[in-house]
């Protein structure tokens, strides 16, 4: 008689809040669509049980300096998750190309190096128009999928 397959072990994360502490660390740099960002992300937060009192919001210059306050967050060892967003767009010169590299290896590299979900919602877009759309119009609110990216993770975390 053969043996019948083991079955894999799935894990999974889920959308719960409660009881959660979250940062969210944003870059002021067009802040006009970050701060649409920050909305959607901290009104999906509150929406999936995460109490508003267990958020911490961190502003900085720009994008390129959003890895710096995350890994100061990750280390104070009190967050659940980090949700990083910012608002890169697309000029004339190879800034654009220097600063969504960086920052966006500079999140990844927090996220593995602490063990802290780091979620990246920085949006590098080759227009303004594009940005709009991301930050709450036709494409949705890359802010409030961060948030739920964050919640997932967090969750799937701990249960790992």
């Amino acid at each position: 008689m053969a043996a019948s397959p083991r079955r894999p072990r799935v894990y999974r994360g889920h959308f719960a809040g409660d009881g959660r502490r979250v940062a969210i660390v944003a870059g002021r740099f067009n802040e006009f669509i970050t701060l649409r960002l920050v909305e959607g992300c901290m009104d999906m937060l509150v929406r999936h049980g995460v109490s508003s009192e267990r958020i911490d919001l961190v502003w900085v210059p720009g994008a390129f300096e959003i890895p710096t306050a995350a890994r100061h967050l990750a280390r104070r060892g009190d967050v659940d998750a980090i949700i990083c967003l910012g608002c890169v767009i697309r000029g004339d010169t190879p800034h654009f190309e220097h600063v969504s590299r960086e920052t966006s290896r500079g999140i990844a590299e927090v996220g593995r190096r602490t063990g802290v979900p780091t979620i990246f919602g920085v949006l590098t877009v080759d227009t303004i128009e594009q940005a709009i759309e991301r930050a709450g119009s036709k494409m949705g609110n890359r802010g409030a999928e961060a948030a739920l990216a964050a919640l997932e993770m967090a969750d799937l975390v701990r249960k790992l």
